[in-house]
């Protein structure tokens, strides 16, 4: 896994290593060199080339007068223009500025006409302008610089994390700048990795600059696929169904019987081996010729057409003979559905992932959650977790990390927080992103097939948070192969049925 460092935890992670004897002067020349090897990468040599780098006044104006320095002493044709007036930088930022203009650095200072001249002749232009701390919305001439960059012709290498991007989110509130590539330290950065500072970042370079490696450390990380693939479940040579683990799917409605069949056809093909579906005895005909495979549990109904609370003691006593509950998709809202789910949480023997129509019954209760027996896993999309916690989507967009994680500590259960990134939170603290995914699944059914999935592996003996993990990513897999194949017209069932060949993929990796 690789780690993510808020911008907290990377000043930190300044003061630790400056205690070791690694100082900022130290780390600063490391990461100025960094970033021109890179420049030199991306320009492809440095003959007739030349590169503008453009500087803020903090220390990440002070990596780019590294950069330049570096830049110019190899050959490249570099000149550096200052955004902050040259009486503004201080500390190691002001010394090198001194050591480019001793060394015969060309600088100046900014205006719209020279960038612009700069610019237009530049094979490469380094962003230097705001660190990871930056928040907000850019401004005057910072503003204008970064709307120059983007209009030029030429390559652009981020120093840290584009500007005008929020380190801590991701959130871009004004105009940003758009990398090609983005040189970062220690590790990665929030901003790199969540949308939209994701797509700002282009090609994330994490650069070694000499931090001692057991001082980089956080328990918010990215999941690499090798991570994945130990968490692959396998099946012993004499298997049976029952061994391979048996999935309680409670889900679908009069108005919504995909989604029961999705939930129920992804358990199996993310290798359960026996699947249940409970649904309202009225759409038991419609079930049983979408999903051939599965066994059957026809559930009272409501006069809507929905699960009745009458169906709290048969789904329970069923519950005995399964490893895993999937609740929710496709339920609605019906008061009577409402308290089936709410009793289901708080009683059912077994663990269990809840979504959909099953967070939705918790809606402005979302503190009944900690209230059962079981392990459980989350699932809801910004929405759904609004709901759960009484915040907007966008503010639950505004810190994804933050507000997942302080949800898994007060529902005391692992909290899949869907979106462009995911994030599986738990209740220690921990936050694992998933990297795969994209716009294909953006459409009605793949967050069932995901819950099916989850509810497989949790069935298949993973803990809770693995399982959602592990899930997230083979969903992801799935929907880049459908979207590959199909384009905009990928569905939930493409992506249902490319789940195998995404956890071969992964198994394959793992042996």
């Amino acid at each position: 896994m690789i780690p993510i460092l808020t911008p907290a935890e990377s000043a930190e992670l300044d003061r630790e290593s400056a205690a070791r004897g690694v100082t900022v002067q130290v780390l600063m020349e490391n990461a100025g060199r960094a970033v021109a090897r890179t420049v030199v990468a991306v320009a492809g040599g440095v003959y007739g080339r030349r590169a503008v780098v453009v500087c803020g006044k903090g220390n990440n104006g002070g990596d780019g007068l590294v950069a330049a320095r570096h830049l110019d002493r190899s050959g490249m044709g570099v000149r550096v223009v200052l955004v902050a007036h040259a009486s503004e930088l201080h500390g190691e930022s002001a010394s090198n500025l001194r050591k480019f203009a001793r060394a015969g650095g060309a600088w100046q200072g900014f205006s719209d006409a020279a960038l612009q001249r700069e610019v237009d002749r530049a094979d490469v232009v380094v962003d230097a302008i705001f660190g990871t701390g930056f928040r907000g919305a850019p401004g005057g001439a910072f503003a204008r610089a970064i709307d120059l960059i983007n209009d030029g012709p030429g390559s652009v290498v981020a120093v840290d994390i584009p500007s005008g991007v929020e380190g801590e989110t991701g959130l871009v509130r004004g105009r940003a700048v758009f990398a090609d590539v983005t040189v970062t330290f220690g590790g990665l950065k929030p901003g790199l990795v969540f949308h939209p500072g994701a797509e700002h970042a282009g090609e994330a370079e994490v650069a070694d600059i000499g931090f001692p490696p057991d001082l980089v450390r956080s328990d918010l990380c990215l999941v690499e696929a090798e991570d994945v693939a130990r968490l692959v479940p396998s099946r012993a040579p004499e298997s049976n169904k029952r061994a391979s683990g048996v999935v309680l799917v409670v889900a679908g409605s009069r108005s919504m019987t995909g989604a029961a069949a999705l939930t129920a056809g992804a358990a199996y093909r993310a290798g359960a081996g026996l699947v249940t579906l409970a649904v309202p005895e009225g759409i038991l005909p419609v079930v049983e010729a979408a999903v051939a495979e599965a066994t059957f549990l026809p559930l009272p109904e409501s006069t809507e057409g929905t699960a009745d609370e009458r169906a709290a003691s048969i789904v329970l006593e069923r519950s005995n003979e399964v490893q895993a509950l999937a609740i929710g998709p496709g339920l609605t809202t019906n008061p009577a559905t409402v308290e089936l789910v709410r009793r289901l949480v708080a009683e059912t023997p077994v663990p269990f992932v809840l979504d959909a129509d099953g967070l939705n019954a918790f809606a402005g209760r979302g503190s009944l959650l900690a209230d059962r027996r079981s392990e459980a896993v989350l699932t809801p999309h910004a929405g759904e977790f609004g709901r759960l916690t009484g915040l907007s989507s966008n503010e639950v967009l505004e810190d994804r990390v933050g507000h997942a994680r302080k949800a898994a500590a007060e529902f005391r259960c692992p909290v899949l927080l869907k979106g462009s990134r995911t994030v599986v939170a738990e209740p220690g603290g921990r936050v694992r992103v998933n990297p795969t995914g994209g716009p294909f699944l953006a459409t009605g059914g793949t967050g069932d097939v995901l819950t099916g999935a989850v509810a497989a592996f949790i069935a298949r003996g993973l803990p809770p948070a693995d399982a959602a993990v592990l899930a997230a990513y083979i969903h992801g897999v799935a929907g880049r192969m459908a979207g590959a194949e199909l384009g905009e017209g990928t569905v939930a069932p493409d992506v249902l049925a490319r789940l195998p060949r995404a956890l071969a993929a992964l198994s394959r990796e793992a042996r």
